[in-house]
Formats: structure tokens, C-alpha cells, sequence
């Protein structure tokens, strides 16, 4: 079953030079900066690798970490700061401010969280990309949800353990500001349960369990835009629209696969009301398709009420309907 997901774009970066005249001054230490110069490089290009795959992906994401971490971890084994920690200044932009660099710090922690913040977010890319394909195989839904898990563990690593390390805390509406990364955190729960939903149809699954699947999943949705609601509306509308449309669908495809269960043990009556419910959300997440292909900001364009995925929907609410409707006018 082809999935769509809602993508906002990298964070981008300025180079690094990584060059400490006076301060690195033999051969072995310069030699630290040239591999920590060429591996940040190496890393970057590979967000926008299409051929990357996670284990490319993971190894130059540890070579480039463990060469940071001497910038981090203090040499003499004490809680106290690594002296190279505030040698050099690092330059990000945000996922959803724009181009230019939005937060620039003169902190060694700082490059880690938002160079492992774009890792995650290239974890949920490589998702997608995967998932958008028209017949997925059962090995390719097992490394989407696989990607999903990691990118949704990176985010709340850096929520519990390197985000409260920083000197200067994260501004409102930026990517590590609590409200922006928690709904990251959830959207990626959310999508990884349904490559579990997909499944359980595909292998056929008790209606009842599709329903409390998908009733969760509309539930994270919901959560996440929740979440979201105190944010700036310019850089943050978009992003809820697409939450607001899949916590609909799926809410939808809960009443649906309800009625199917209702109508198992022969209530019509109550089994065709689940339905229009069903038609009622099916038409409420439509409506939110077009705002969400009408409204500007940071992400991805698409037409999502067009995709496969919406469009079966559609047409099993219709049809398990029309078979309620039938089945309580033989009664």
C-alpha cells in the first residue's frame, strides 16, 4: 500500500573550516582537523545522496560524531567542559524559518544536536521515499518503519540528554525548541503505525484491530498538532494542515473498519451510522487536502487527496456502506 507523508525541508549549514592556528599546532592534531573537516563534508552530501542508504548513512554519521566528541567530552575524565567546546562558531538555518542561518553559536554541542537533528530528518525522508512507491514489499514496509523508529529515537535523544546541555536555550519556533521537536517526535510514531495498519490489512487482520489502529493513530495526529497550536501560524500552518487531514483520515478509516465489525455481528443500524461517520471524516480530510495543497509554507507539494491511499479509502467507506445498506433491508 503506497503511503504519502508531509516532508519540511533540511536545515542547512555553513561550512566549517575547522582551522585552529596557534591552538592545533603538530602534525596529529591537524591532521584531527582535516578528518573532522572532510567528514562534516562527507556527511552533508549525503542528505541529498539519493543512492544513501541507511548503513551509508550511519557510518558517516559515526565517523564524523566520534571525531566531535573531542570536542565534547572532557579528556581528564571529569562532568566538567571539554575546553574545545567553544572554540568554533557553527551556523544552521531552521527547518521552518527559511534559508538563512537562523541560530549561529560558538558551541561544539550544538553542532552535534543540529547535525543529528538533520539525520533524523533524513531518516523520515528515506521513509517516505520508500513508502511512496506504488507496491511496496513486506522488506520494504519493515525499513520504513525501521527508518521512522530511528529518526522518532534520535529526536527524543536529543530532547532528554544534549538539548538541556546547551548554554543559550532554544528560541521559540526553532527546531529545538520543545513544542517543534515533540511534534516531530510523534508525527514519525504516527507514520510508523501506518506501515502497521497497512499491514494488518494487507495480511487481512481482525476489523476490530484495524480499527483501534487506526483510532490510535488519528490520535497521535491529533496530539501533534495539538502541539503545534501555540507556534507562529506562517511557518507552521501547513505542517498542521497535513496533521489535521491524517488524524481525519484515519478517524475515518476507524468508523469504516467499525462498521465492518458491527455489521460482523449483525448490526445494521448501528453499523451504517459508524459508516456515515466514516463518509463525514472522509470529506472533512478532503476539504483539508485542498487547504493543505492551497497553503504556503515550508514543505512539500503535493495533491494528497489524489494519492492511492486516499483514494481507496474513499472507495471502501462507499462500498461497505452499500453492503450495510443492503444487508438491513434483507432484515
Amino acid at each position: 500500500m503506497a503511503h504519502w507523508f508531509h516532508r519540511n525541508p533540511l536545515k542547512a549549514t555553513a561550512p566549517v573550516s575547522f582551522n585552529f592556528y596557534g591552538v592545533a599546532g603538530s602534525p596529529a592534531a591537524n591532521k584531527i582537523c582535516n578528518d573532522l573537516r572532510m567528514s562534516r563534508s562527507r556527511l552533508l552530501e549525503m542528505f541529498t545522496d539519493s543512492t544513501c542508504t541507511p548503513e551509508i548513512m550511519k557510518n558517516a554519521t559515526d565517523v564524523y560524531f566520534a571525531l566531535l566528541q573531542g570536542f565534547i567530552v572532557s579528556l581528564d575524565g571529569t562532568t566538567q567542559d571539554n575546553k574545545m567546546r567553544f572554540i568554533q562558531n557553527f551556523k544552521w538555518t531552521d527547518t521552518l524559518l527559511g534559508n538563512t542561518p537562523s541560530t549561529i553559536l560558538q558551541d561544539a554541542v550544538f553542532e552535534l544536536v543540529s547535525m543529528a537533528f538533520n539525520v533524523a530528518i533524513w531518516y523520515t525522508k528515506y521513509a517516505s521515499r520508500l513508502a511512496g512507491k506504488e507496491n511496496v514489499t513486506e522488506a520494504e514496509a519493515k525499513d520504513v518503519h525501521r527508518s521512522l523508529k530511528v529518526a522518532a529515537g534520535i529526536f527524543k535523544n536529543l530532547k532528554e540528554v544534549h538539548i538541556p546541555r546547551l548554554i543559550t536555550p532554544a528560541e521559540k519556533g526553532k527546531d529545538l525548541e520543545t513544542r517543534v521537536l515533540d511534534t516531530y517526535l510523534v508525527q514519525c510514531q504516527a507514520e510508523a503505525q501506518e506501515v502497521t495498519i497497512a499491514r494488518a490489512i494487507e495480511l487481512k487482520h481482525n476489523a476490530a484491530l484495524i480499527a483501534a489502529l487506526a483510532f490510535e493513530t488519528a490520535n497521535f495526529y491529533q496530539k501533534a498538532d495539538h502541539t503545534l497550536n501555540t507556534l507562529e501560524p506562517e511557518c507552521s500552518t501547513k505542517w498542521r494542515k497535513y496533521l489535521q487531514l491524517k488524524q481525519h483520515f484515519y478517524m475515518a478509516y476507524a468508523y469504516c473498519y467499525h462498521g465492518q465489525t458491527l455489521l460482523a455481528s449483525d448490526k445494521c443500524g448501528e453499523a451504517i451510522r459508524s459508516l456515515q461517520e466514516a463518509e463525514k471524516l472522509y470529506a472533512s480530510a478532503e476539504a483539508l487536502c485542498k487547504d493543505y495543497r492551497q497553503t504556503k509554507g515550508p514543505g512539500t507539494t503535493a495533491k494528497p487527496s489524489e494519492q492511492l491511499f486516499f483514494l481507496k479509502l474513499g472507495g471502501l467507506i462507499k462500498n461497505t456502506l452499500e453492503k450495510c445498506q443492503r444487508e438491513n433491508g434483507f432484515m
